[in-house]
């Protein structure tokens, strides 16, 4: 039976398989520095000044000495209770002779840059600032997330996108959640709505969260180049840079593909690999991103078949990349050891210095692609021969070989069919029958120098003879 703590842990693993929180992080507060083109938040001695033709919305959270403010045609102010604006009589001791404040913040802002949102896996970690790394594709919020954009704040966002919406589970706004479609469009429809999001796409809630302990597909596939284009990549020193799936860049450092059954738990493996390697000393450096991910099958590797559902660890090194390698291998060697017992039957990794490791007994990719190429080839054999046997299919007639008695026999027939010119006779060669018959040449005796026998015409050494064993002197 669980004790309690680890009843506890069981349950926070639970409730996570179904939840991520993707936090935008710009902002068009009255009190950030950065919003402002002296960087500085104005003072009483100030002028004031927003763009005429500029929507926008801006969160005040405390009160303000002003000397001048020029306001927008179109925009709004969002008071925290106590704030406000007021004009004083003189000078503001301490804040100078006064100058021009414009407020600059940006109205651009993509909701697809990956670089302005944060991950967290719960509410409280936004808040302790417990984020996490994604690829590209996952940093922005996938269908299953919950957005949120900070209570005390207001922003200005562009959701143009591929598709018409933007599915999420829900959206938090001000401190208010949405979960319902119909609640999130009316407050859409509303003032700070409209000054809020801008775009030729809307986001809509009510899309159901992950409920596969294995992990889901984030969605964000289709804007893919619509991510990239907001992500510029750095020039990198590794020898082998990787390009994990769903990232914009290549990288340096690891990749660990984990093949699954049905057995597995993302959530629960990821808490296993935070615990057993990411709080080690040496491994404090490591971004470690885990995501379920799809890659495409081909037979013989290259005809492509379908995808397969695998899982994708990326591990980036801080530093100086020398740690990733050893995180993929002690994975491995876990994997090899403990793996079956979270569902997990093989597992591989590559690294960007060039080595890589594979374990894959039970990979069901390789097994899938052999088995698959062994019935296509015997369906296509038993294809052929029905349809030879139909006589759909006829095979093609083989010319047969010239029997040697034919060779012999057409030896004397020339090209065109007449006979064949053998040039000049030549007595001491041709056959006997086409010698000219001259009787002192062939009588017996006539020329003991040459001899005709039944196998051809020879000379007769007078050295040699044949009854001797030896030379005569």
């Amino acid at each position: 039976m669980l004790k309690t703590p680890d009843m506890l842990l069981l349950l926070c693993l639970v409730g996570a398989a179904s939840a991520l929180y993707k936090q935008w992080i710009p902002d068009t507060n009255y009190e950030s520095k950065t919003n402002w083109d002296k960087g500085a938040v104005p003072c009483g001695n100030d002028i004031i000044q927003f763009s005429a033709q500029r929507q926008v919305s801006v969160f005040v959270d405390s009160t303000h000495n002003v000397r001048e403010m020029k306001m927008p045609v179109n925009g709004e102010f969002i008071l925290s209770s106590g704030s406000g604006f007021y004009v004083s009589e003189g000078q503001e001791p301490g804040c100078g002779q006064g100058v021009v404040a414009q407020f600059s913040a940006s109205d651009s802002l993509q909701w697809f840059d990956p670089a302005l949102w944060q991950t967290a896996a719960t509410l409280d970690d936004l808040q302790r600032g417990n984020f996490f790394f994604s690829v590209h594709e996952e940093s922005v919020p996938c269908h299953y997330d919950d957005v949120v954009f900070k209570a005390n704040s207001s922003f200005r966002v562009d959701t143009s996108a591929s598709e018409s919406s933007i599915p999420v589970k829900s959206v938090s706004v001000l401190g208010k959640t949405f979960e319902k479609k119909s609640d999130f469009i009316q407050y859409l429809s509303s003032r700070s709505g409209q000054l809020q999001f801008h775009g030729s796409s809307a986001v809509t809630v009510g899309n159901p969260g992950c409920e596969d302990p294995s992990g889901c597909d984030c969605g964000n596939s289709v804007d893919h180049q619509r991510i990239c284009s907001a992500v510029t990549c750095t020039s990198l020193s590794c020898k082998k840079p990787l390009l994990p799936v769903g990232h914009c860049c290549k990288v340096c450092g690891a990749i660990v593909t984990i093949h699954y059954t049905s057995g597995f738990n993302l959530k629960t493996y990821e808490q296993r690999i935070h615990q057993l390697f990411l709080v080690l000393p040496k491994y404090k450096s490591i971004q470690l991103g885990m995501s379920k991910v799809f890659k495409s099958q081909r037979l013989m590797g290259i005809i492509p078949f379908g995808t397969s559902p695998e899982i994708q660890v990326v591990i980036l090194d801080g530093e100086k990349g020398t740690q990733s390698g050893a995180l993929a291998k002690d994975i491995l060697n876990d994997v090899q050891v403990h793996g079956s017992s979270f569902g997990i039957s093989g597992a591989e990794f590559q690294t960007s210095s060039g080595s890589s490791s594979t374990q894959c007994e039970n990979c069901p990719g390789m097994v899938t692609g052999v088995v698959l190429g062994v019935l296509v080839l015997i369906t296509l054999i038993v294809t052929v021969a029905v349809l030879i046997r139909k006589g759909i299919v006829k095979m093609p007639s083989v010319p047969s070989m010239p029997s040697f008695s034919s060779l012999k026999r057409n030896s004397d027939i020339g090209e065109l069919g007449g006979p064949l010119d053998h040039g000049f006779d030549n007595p001491m060669f041709d056959q006997p029958s086409m010698m000219p018959k001259i009787p002192s040449l062939y009588e017996t005796g006539a020329n003991d120098s040459i001899s005709m026998t039944q196998t051809g015409v020879y000379f007769v050494n007078p050295a040699y003879d044949e009854n001797e064993t030896d030379f005569s002197t």
